[in-house]
């Protein structure tokens, strides 16, 4: 029973959040500053969200870094997502085993 409660409540939050900016913002923004604001947004949360991971994934800083800094590398090369995450994860597996 505690777990249809559960899920009962946790269906209501998720709708809730994706309800609330629809019927809080009927109009349309015109603020420069807050479109904006409100265009980066996403990208803030992922970042917040995925970098920390990154650095305490292998459980060695610097291996992670090394491999953190082999994926930006190929990604400013316009490498497919599968070589930026086959090149990071090679980086940081090789580095293992020097440091």
């Amino acid at each position: 029973m505690k777990i249809i409660l559960y899920m009962i409540v946790m269906a209501g939050v998720t709708y809730l959040i994706r309800m609330l900016p629809f019927t809080l913002f009927s109009k349309k923004i015109k603020s420069v500053y807050l479109r904006s604001l409100l265009y980066y947004i996403p990208y803030a949360i992922l970042s917040a969200m995925t970098i920390p991971g990154i650095l305490y994934a292998t459980g060695n800083i610097y291996t992670a870094i090394i491999g953190f800094a082999v994926a930006v590398i190929t990604a400013f090369l316009k490498v497919p997502l599968i070589g930026v995450a086959s090149a990071s994860a090679a980086a940081a597996f090789i580095a293992g085993f020097f440091i």
